[in-house]
């Protein structure tokens, strides 16, 4: 199935990304500048909501793979709501969503994801400029 292959492919670039920025921020962090509080805050919570999406794009890929496993449209939904029904993460659905929405809310994910990357990355160049340049001299 095409769909979850994408999501996959996605979230793991997504957790990628974030770990290296984890990875990197302390090592190129310079004794001249790279310690406005307010930027590391920024950076966290920016690399840590791109992780997130790109771990809720992991697991609706494994739901949409659930759903192609299953013989027909319908049921493999059903199977869906079913185990989210289960896991307590969705109330049970007399009728399930059908596809198209749930694609439509996973590309949202996917818009997400890739806003809270590019502003953590923009934010991690900007506190790396200021590490190279050091402190603003008055």
């Amino acid at each position: 199935m095409q769909t979850s292959t994408g999501l996959r492919r996605n979230g793991l670039f997504g957790i990628v990304v974030c770990l290296l920025v984890f990875a990197l921020a302390p090592v190129t962090a310079g004794a001249h500048g790279f310690s406005r509080p307010l930027g590391w805050w920024l950076l966290l919570a920016f690399t840590l909501a791109a992780l997130a999406f790109s771990l809720h794009l992991i697991f609706d890929a494994l739901l949409f793979r659930l759903a192609g496993s299953h013989p027909d449209e319908r049921s493999g939904l059903a199977a869906v709501d079913d185990s989210l029904a289960r896991f307590g993460l969705r109330a049970a659905a007399s009728e399930p969503r059908p596809f198209a929405a749930r694609l439509s809310g996973s590309r949202g994910i996917v818009w997400r994801q890739r806003f809270a990357l590019a502003a953590g990355l923009l934010v991690y160049a900007i506190l790396l400029v200021d590490a190279v340049e050091g402190p603003v001299a008055c």
